[in-house]
């Protein structure tokens, strides 16, 4: 059986445990000859535990301003891959990142996802949960989660 990868997505929140898991994705998309789709996710609001907002919904005009300003940083990270591959793709959505993120596997007809984990743990992991185990959990391809090398494994 072979594995066949032509549409590999890297979510990319511009921290470094995603820049770090970007290298795997640019990695695997030049080794396949895939697409790569890279997606950022504006969230509308931020919630606390209770439910309550943390700051209200933004308005339309900046929600606008926050896109235009993340969609120029992903073509400032997409450029310099886009001379080793067949496509790079980039992508805003807005809403609860991983729900997001795994409407865009689907929509996108993404064979493998590669993104980089946090390494919450404790409390705070209860709190907030992950976005990369929720997308581990519900998504509808493979997911590749990558650990930035300089976090050490602390046991829970």
């Amino acid at each position: 059986m072979k594995i066949s990868l032509n549409n590999i997505m890297c979510p990319i929140d511009f921290s470094e445990n995603a820049e770090h898991a970007l290298l795997y994705a640019a990695t695997l998309a030049k080794s396949y000859k895939a697409n790569l789709h890279l997606v950022h996710v504006v969230q509308p609001r931020m919630t606390s535990v209770t439910g309550d907002p943390y700051i209200p919904e933004f308005s339309a005009e900046l929600m606008d301003e926050i896109s235009a300003a993340s969609k120029q940083r992903l073509e400032d990270i997409a450029a310099p891959l886009r001379a080793d591959m067949p496509q790079v793709l980039v992508q805003i959505c807005a809403g609860a990142p991983f729900v997001e993120i795994i409407e865009a596997a689907r929509t996108q007809d993404i064979d493998l996802i590669v993104m980089g984990t946090h390494g919450r743990t404790g409390l705070v992991h209860m709190m907030i949960g992950s976005v990369a185990e929720k997308v581990v959990r519900k998504a509808p391809c493979p997911v590749l989660t990558v650990k930035h090398p300089e976090h050490e494994f602390v046991m829970p």
